[in-house]
């Protein structure tokens, strides 16, 4: 069979790895090199030169996606069909295995799987039984630590209790129940699949000799996303005969929060004998320019397997650099370039490290009539723990929303159940009342049970001892205060720990939008026009900007849109321009990842992000940021220190020059004039420059001895002299 065009399109060093020689290969594969390219015409290979049989062969991926892709390509390669060849996810392979041997993995014939919410409500019961406070430990974090023992291979039985951790123990406990009804009742639950696949073949030797024997050639991709129980799993399918392929890329392993392992490259290399390391350098997506930038912040990386992205491709334009001086800037930045862009908008992408920092790239892009697409996530104001806090004020300010009632009368879990609820919206019904009312008249008139009539008016004071103690406060203070006095910041901190971070993230990210709102709506215009929206209460005005920003809709997915992601939704994805936005120092690195192993992932992660760019790539940061409702200094990211710097090009936003029609600034000292003399307490005496911005987002150039520098006003405490 003339097997030449399965290698034409391929560059030497694919070459070599799809007609790799017999034995463990590791194909080193950069980000846009190819790597999905080489896997299926490795695959195609095999069968082609009757190497191997379909049937000899396993191939597995981590989507379903890339596996129904895998096999596409692989009956157009070869004009044939791909149905006796096993290519799926880890997942459904083992699926497939236990449900083949059921009794083997001591399993019903018709046992159930369990998806994520299911796997809670089973854990809500097992909490009961035991006796315990869900409050305290509750089904996410039961869910949370259950999961991770098994991503690491662990039974209940084989992790220690520690004397002195009783939360740990307590856990254990539920651990042990939860196996213990899953195995009465028959039920699996996705980490159990790998688990219970593993398990069944280590424990049934021959069982595990016919499939050794039959999976002669074992194909991996996106490898350093495996977990220790898939990588045991795969070391044990291989043995001593069959022969693995395994394809990733070190420097894009970013997912340790699902328990992956950046570990496992490197393993395989170690643990695998007479591994063949091949590397994919050759890159077809980006401009020199652009890999350049990427080969030399990742270099920073210790413990790397190493490799230099390269291309044939013309160095292209420079990287983009641009230094904002408030986040409200870095939006307004972003939203003229998307504006200014001749080409398809879906080619563009703004990605960031947190999710909070969506809000105000959708609320500039609504204002200007732009549409966009979230990727992977909410949009700000549908997310579950903004909308729980807006009920809340939705309720202080007005007791009649049953909508706000029903939201967060058991948000955070008070024991208010839904038989409570249905006799109070028989009142409401009845007496057409709202169901605050009709929880006050239910109490008076004794009409619940005295638990429920307690933990209901425990609800009513709390909210009105709430509204009393923020009704003379500012919006922003008034979230704050709900936000500790509600016990929502305990409520999601009963989440694993990533989700609890992101919630608390995007809360305190809606207390710097109400601080914002209050300043733009404190510098309106003064107007004897009726309608000055200075006449309504800025919490009722407040409370309808969301409502309308909710109301917006993004754009569908057929429809033009820029696309809004952060850094770990993105990988695997590219486009033609990207927007790195917040690198700075606190928030990419993030600050809970400062310590030498979580910022070299950190590291990975800005590198995955640099490399989704193919033509145009920006990098921006903000001088100060909002953080908790304060504005703040900000540090440039170290990342964009460890770029080389005469690849990249300062750019300025074209409507944010000097304006002509002012040319002085307050100070504390009073006005400050260009070219006036006035002193730092840091850097010194210095002349007035320029000057841009107004208000707290005002910023002001000085020429200092030590070079120019521009300086918030609202912080720089500049002395004028004389």
């Amino acid at each position: 069979m003339n097997v030449s065009h399965l290698l034409d399109t391929l560059n030497q060093a694919q070459r070599e790895a799809v007609t790799a020689p017999p034995g463990h290969v590791l194909v080193l594969a950069g980000a846009g090199t190819g790597k999905t390219k080489v896997l299926i015409h490795r695959i195609a290979w095999l069968l082609a030169t009757k190497q191997a049989r379909a049937y000899n062969i396993l191939a597995v991926t981590f989507t379903n996606k890339a596996a129904r892709e895998m096999r596409t390509r692989l009956e157009s390669l070869l004009n044939d069909s791909s149905q006796n060849l096993w290519a799926n996810t880890f997942h459904s392979i083992a699926h497939l295995l236990l449900r083949k041997h059921w009794q083997l993995a001591h399993l019903p014939q018709t046992f159930q799987i369990l998806d994520s919410d299911d796997q809670l409500s089973v854990l809500k019961q097992v909490i009961r039984n035991l006796e315990l406070d869900d409050k305290v430990l509750t089904p996410k974090q039961a869910q949370h630590f259950i999961n991770t023992g098994k991503d690491y291979g662990l039974r209940a039985k084989e992790m220690v209790a520690e004397e002195s951790d009783v939360w740990r123990n307590q856990m254990l406990n539920i651990y042990t129940a939860y196996e213990a009804r899953c195995q009465q009742t028959g039920l699996v639950d996705f980490a159990e699949l790998l688990l219970r696949c593993y398990e069944l073949w280590r424990d049934n030797p021959s069982l595990l000799t016919y499939y050794q024997q039959r999976f002669q050639y074992i194909l991996v991709d996106e490898f350093q996303d495996t977990n220790t129980v898939q990588y045991n799993w795969l070391q044990l399918l291989a043995g001593h005969s069959s022969q693995l392929f395994v394809v990733g890329d070190d420097d894009q392993s970013i997912y340790s929060f699902r328990n992956a392992s950046a570990a496992n490259l490197a393993h395989f290399n170690q643990e695998f004998p007479q591994v063949q390391l091949i590397r994919l350098e050759q890159n077809y997506r980006s401009t020199g320019t652009i890999l350049e930038v990427a080969n030399t912040l990742i270099a920073c990386n210790e413990q790397r397997l190493g490799k230099n992205l390269w291309t044939q491709a013309s160095a292209g334009e420079p990287i983009f650099l641009y230094t904002a001086y408030s986040e409200l800037d870095e939006a307004r930045f972003v939203a003229e370039k998307v504006q200014a862009w001749s080409g398809q908008r879906r080619e563009m992408a703004i990605l960031y490290r947190t999710t909070a920092q969506s809000r105000l790239f959708e609320e500039e892009f609504l204002q200007r009539g732009i549409p966009y697409r979230i990727y992977g996530s909410l949009r700000f104001y549908e997310r579950l723990e903004i909308k729980d806090m807006l009920a809340y004020l939705r309720l202080l300010h007005h007791r009649d929303d049953d909508g706000a009632f029903e939201r967060i009368v058991n948000t955070p879990k008070r024991g208010i159940g839904e038989r409570t609820l249905e006799t109070l919206r028989g009142i409401a019904r009845q007496k057409e009342i709202s169901l605050w009312q009709a929880a006050k008249q239910a109490i008076e008139t004794q009409e619940l049970k005295a638990r429920a009539s307690s933990t209901l008016t425990t609800f009513l004071d709390l909210i009105e001892q709430l509204n009393e103690q923020v009704k003379p406060l500012p919006l922003h203070e008034k979230i704050k205060q709900i936000k500790t006095h509600t016990g929502l910041v305990a409520h999601y901190q009963k989440e694993s720990k990533e989700e609890a971070q992101r919630r608390l993230e995007n809360l305190d990210e809606l207390v710097n939008a109400a601080r914002q709102f209050e300043q733009r709506r404190s510098n309106l215009p003064p107007t004897d026009d009726t309608e000055n929206p200075l006449t309504v209460d800025t919490l009722t005005e407040f409370l309808a900007h969301t409502a309308l920003e909710a109301g917006e809709g993004q754009g569908n997915e057929w429809e033009d849109c820029v696309q809004l992601m952060t850094l770990h939704a993105a990988k695997g994805l590219e486009f033609e321009v990207v927007f790195l936005c917040g690198l700075e120092e606190n928030l990419f690195p993030h600050q809970n990842s400062l310590d030498e192993s979580k910022l070299a992932e950190e590291r990975r992660l800005c590198y995955v992000g640099i490399t989704r760019a193919r033509r145009y790539l920006y990098l921006c940061h903000s001088e100060s940021r909002y953080r908790y409702g304060n504005r703040e200094f900000a540090t440039p990211s170290r990342f964009i220190r460890e770029m080389p710097t005469e690849l990249i090009q300062a750019v300025r936003l074209s409507n944010s020059t000097v304006s002509p029609l002012r040319s002085w600034m307050s100070s504390s000292k009073g006005k400050l004039h260009r070219g006036e003399r006035v002193k730092h307490n840091q850097f010194g005496e210095g002349v007035v420059l320029n000057y841009e911005g107004q208000g707290d987002y005002a910023r002001v150039q000085i020429k200092f001895a030590s070079g120019n520098k521009w300086l918030m006003m609202a912080y720089a405490q500049l002395e004028k002299l004389r």
